[in-house]
Order: C-alpha cells, then structure tokens, then sequence
C-alpha cells in the first residue's frame, strides 16, 4: 500500500512539473509571435515613410530602420571590406561594403552594404569584387541601424584574425576579410565622419547580388507552436487528474471495513 502511494505521488509530481514545462513553452512561443509582429509592424512602417536623402548633416532621428534612402556622392573603394561567411541562397560567399563620400570637406560619408558575391571554389582564383565607378554617383537602398552581424566563433579564442585592420586602405591594396563591421571602429580605421545608419544597396549596374537577407516575421508559426505546447500541457493536465481519481479512488477502497 505505502509502495502505492509513493508511486502515485511520484507520478503526480512528475505531471505537475511536465504542465508547467509545456505550458511556459506556450507562453514563450507567445511573446515571441508577439515580437515577430512587432518586427513586421516596424519593417512595415519604416517602408512605408519617404525617401530619405542622405546628407552629412540628417539626423540620426531620421534613419530609421528599413526606410527608403538615396545618397549622392563619390565611391572610396580604396576603404572596401569584405565580409566573409554570407550564404547566398545556400551558397557561401561575401557582402561588399564600401563607403560613399557625401561631403569632401568634412570627410562626411555613409556606408554602402553594396551586394553579395560568391567565395570561390578550390582551385579556383579568388574572385575580384567589382570596383565601384569614379565620379558622383546616385544609390539607392533601404538603411539598417548597424551591418548585420554574425556569431565569431573566432572570439573566444583571442585570435586577431577576421578583424579590423587599425588603419585603412592596407598596404598593397588588398580587401580586409572580417566577420564583423562595427561603424565606430571603421570609422576610425578610415578617419571618415560616418552617419550612424548603414544604407544597404536594391539597385546597381554591376554582377553583385543585392536579395538582402530580410528578418523572420511569420508569427502564425509560433502561434502554431504555442497551441502545440498548450495541447501537450493539458494532455499532462488531464492524466495528472486521473492518476489524482485513480489514487483517491484507490484511498477510499482501502479504507473500507
């Protein structure tokens, strides 16, 4: 009898414990359906604002994510930086960031996000990303707060590879190859007073590839988890019930003259 009952206890614990499991699960797919609707709310307002014109003098306030920009100015591809590890439709490859001179005497400038092009295959030559023309020129993008980042798997082993050089150009001309481009430390590394946005190219003449990455809003999937996890929550619920019945009823039959 005493065998009994510790099972059943043990069994109620264990149930009790799964509900509350699943159903904080549900509640966390939730509030993230909750954060993916208000990604697609803030995506949607910032597309939806005007055309911004980029001057070393737009405010910050006005470089809003995912608004519609232009800027007039002159290509410094002696500062280009390649990012490295950028898929392309499940092909490895690179994002070509080169900064736009808005303002010669104030060094003023924004930085270009201006496409992806492809690694190249062993044994093959490394490919020459395409130089961006002399002159004034017109781009147009949508801005983004910061390069988009990604895991440096480098960092937790103080390696300096994938890093910044401390001054740019480099010597020889070659392209940098980073992981991660932070504004203020490029800044530094080139000496150019850089807007506090980065303007990621939609439209251009050369071979870049410019189908950015865009950020995972479909929400109805998580509500989709959410019902999931609530279902196995009162499936959980439902047997702690009836071992709950099972152990009452098994209780009172013991009792009995």
């Amino acid at each position: 009898m005493a065998h009994s009952v510790r099972r059943t206890l043990a069994a109620l614990v264990l149930l009790g414990v799964a509900v509350a499991i699943l159903a904080s699960l549900g509640a966390w797919q939730l509030r993230r359906a909750d954060e993916r609707r208000a990604l697609l709310a803030a995506i949607q307002a910032g597309r939806a604002q005007p055309p911004l014109a980029l001057t070393p003098a737009t405010a910050p306030g006005e470089l809003s994510a995912w608004r519609p920009a232009q800027a007039q100015g002159q290509w410094l591809n002696q500062y280009s930086v390649l990012l490295d590890n950028r898929n392309q439709d499940g092909r490895p490859g690179y994002w070509l960031a080169t900064p736009l001179l808005l303002e010669p005497a104030s060094r003023g400038a924004v930085l270009v996000l201006r496409g992806w092009l492809p690694r190249a295959l062993p044994g093959q030559p490394a490919p020459t990303p395409p130089a961006a023309p002399a002159g004034q020129h017109s781009v147009i993008g949508e801005l983004s707060p910061r390069v988009p980042r990604l895991f440096e798997l480098w960092s937790f082993g103080g390696s300096a590879q994938g890093q910044l050089p401390a001054t740019l150009p480099v010597p020889g001309g070659a392209l940098p190859q980073v992981q991660n481009l932070e504004l203020p430390a490029y800044a530094h590394a080139t000496g150019l007073a850089l807007l506090p946005a980065v303007l990621m190219q939609t439209q251009g003449d050369d071979t870049l590839v410019r189908d950015w990455p865009q950020p995972s809003v479909d929400y109805n999937q998580n509500q989709g988890y959410a019902l999931q996890w609530f279902s196995f929550a009162a499936i959980a619920a439902a047997a702690w019930l009836a071992v709950a019945w099972r152990g009452l009823r098994r209780g009172r039959g013991a009792v009995r003259p």
